[in-house]
């Protein structure tokens, strides 16, 4: 596929640098709703902070090093030039958030870092050769309102458009791909974003296409415009429970397997934890505010 040059990237992290907006519904906070609802509120409402992982922050600075790599020009996407890119990359994503540097601390850790990195670079080569096409747009911002209104918020990785118009959704990934029975969950971001593209665009994107370095796999879909209408629906649903739940504090928890990886553990009434005081519907009532939808707004964007 090609299509008109990238605009050039921008930051894209607004639990770095968070920004006034109105309330939308983004894919990783519906994903958290949907895993546990006190999960949602603990990260989402009461803001409760999360020490960054290692493999968080390397997937970060892949991101950015694969955005500075669309921003060249074509002819000088080459390995070397993607590999160059890691050291600036880190230093970026270090200066927006300077505990990631903690990880690295010791001698030649930060060399065993970035060579992590590196070696995620290489194997996206593996399955794409950025030289060869140039995408629409990197790294973008997306916000539509659905049929009732429900509104929704997101960033894609890469849109690309062929010359005859059929869109491709791309999704970078530095783990590695799932098996057949997680293949539905990792594509809920993709149809997010289908979503919002059918109804922005008037189109059903051709392709989703899920990048995953680790073991250099292609997970790749076609959405029919019946399934997203009914992935529609069901996201109408989860915003009037998000709404719902915010207006009288009842955030469940929803115990599983994931809650040994999950920060808010120590808190969680599943285990004998005991969660903060609900701190109330963000905005609702505060002096000055202007409705409490808009106030809402940051508790519920990525």
């Amino acid at each position: 596929m090609s299509a008109p040059p990238s605009t050039p990237p921008a930051s894209h992290d607004p639990d770095v640098a968070p920004r006034p907006a109105r309330p939308a519904l983004s894919p990783s906070r519906a994903a958290d709703f949907k895993q546990c609802p006190l999960k949602y509120r603990l990260r989402a409402i009461d803001r409760i902070p999360e020490p960054p992982t290692r493999q968080a922050v390397r997937g970060t600075v892949v991101h950015a090093v694969l955005e500075d790599l669309y921003a060249l020009p074509a002819t000088e996407r080459g390995p070397e030039q993607a590999l160059a890119l890691t050291g600036p990359a880190w230093e970026r994503v270090v200066a927006a958030q300077p505990e990631a540097a903690a990880l690295v601390e010791g001698d030649g850790a930060l060399e065993t870092f970035l060579e992590e990195v590196r070696a995620l670079v290489r194997g996206y080569y593996r399955l794409e050769d950025p030289r060869r096409f140039e995408p629409e747009s990197c790294e973008t911002r997306l916000e539509v309102e659905l049929t009732d209104g429900t509104p929704l918020r997101g960033f894609v990785d890469r849109i690309d458009v062929a010359p005859t118009g059929e869109l491709r959704v791309v999704d970078y990934k530095t783990g590695r791909a799932p098996g057949p029975n997680q293949e539905t969950r990792a594509l809920f971001q993709l149809k997010f974003y289908a979503l919002m593209l059918l109804r922005l665009r008037a189109v059903v994107p051709a392709q989703l296409r899920l990048v995953y370095l680790a073991d250099a796999q292609l997970l790749t879909y076609a959405p029919e415009e019946s399934e997203l209408l009914r992935f529609e629906r069901t996201l109408m649903a989860l915003w009037d429970a998000v709404r719902a739940a915010a207006d009288t504090g009842d955030f469940p928890p929803n115990r599983g397997w994931l809650c040994d990886y999950c920060t808010y553990k120590k808190l969680c009434p599943a285990f004998d934890g005991t969660p903060p005081p609900y701190p109330g519907r963000p905005g609702a009532g505060a002096p000055g505010a202007e409705t409490d939808a808009e106030t809402f707004a940051e508790s519920v964007s990525d």
